[in-house]
């Protein structure tokens, strides 16, 4: 038998323990202007950009090629201006941008705000192998309790 890792902190909690408390957790009085990540999606955009070895010519091209419409380098420059505040990326170029920059923390950061989890293919994958995992160790515990029941009845 594996040896469990301890927690760096106590307070410290699985991936299953926020999930479990996102789910449960009961909706808040929304705070005026609490779900306006104008800023934030803005930043992290840029900082998808900084981080891409690809120049933003680059990644205009790859977003074009991936959507099949026309994005040009101006067009990025203007989502990620400070002064440009009614510019802002369309939500159905983010999975192309995502993909161009490699980096996914513009669409995690939608997610969140949506009281979501954005994970990537494997590690999705992997999350619904282990609720099926879980569901069948419920099951084979429900399948043991009813054979028990039945083996008193038969007595």
């Amino acid at each position: 038998m594996s040896k469990r890792k301890n927690k760096i902190d106590e307070r410290q909690m699985s991936l299953f323990d926020v999930i479990k408390e996102c789910s449960t957790r009961l909706p808040e009085q929304a705070k005026e202007g609490e779900m306006d990540i104008a800023t934030g999606l803005r930043l992290a955009l840029i900082e998808a950009i900084k981080g891409c070895p690809l120049s933003r010519h680059q990644i205009a091209g790859e977003m074009s090629h991936l959507l099949g419409v026309e994005v040009t380098k101006s067009t990025i420059d203007t989502w990620t201006a400070e002064s440009k505040d009614r510019h802002r990326i369309p939500a159905e170029y983010l999975p192309a941008f995502c993909r161009a920059t490699g980096d996914r923390e513009p669409i995690r950061l939608l997610a969140e705000r949506g009281d979501m989890f954005a994970m990537p293919g494997p590690e999705a994958l992997r999350a619904e192998i282990q609720r099926l995992s879980e569901d069948e160790s419920r099951a084979r515990a429900e399948k043991r309790k009813r054979m028990r029941f039945l083996e008193e009845m038969e007595k």
